[in-house]
């Protein structure tokens, strides 16, 4: 059964200059969306609960142990730029005087 959308209000609501060739479209666009949200209700049943994800998953962590790093040295052996012991970036926040 084909839904019917009131695409002009719609598009007021969304605040939208739509064409007549545009609203055309949408209707049908709109209808076809609604009829499949439907069947997809239609199949749901009452005793399968909400999911996010067809499998369950959980967050695999490791443990947080103390290795082997670079010094300080090495670290900045490599950069453009250093200043005060750090990397020197460009500035990207303009301060107000």
């Amino acid at each position: 059964m084909p839904v019917e959308i009131d695409v002009d209000h719609v598009a007021r609501l969304a605040r939208l200059a739509l064409t007549p060739e545009e609203r055309e479209r949408f209707r049908r666009q709109l209808g076809l969306i609604l009829e499949h949200a439907e069947k997809v209700r239609e199949v749901a049943a009452d005793d399968v609960p909400p999911t996010s994800h067809p499998v369950p998953r959980s967050n695999v962590y490791r443990p947080d142990e103390v290795g082997p790093c670079l010094t300080q040295e090495e670290a900045l052996a490599g950069a453009p730029e250093v200043e005060g012991g750090r990397f020197k970036v460009p500035r990207i926040v303009e301060q107000e005087e």
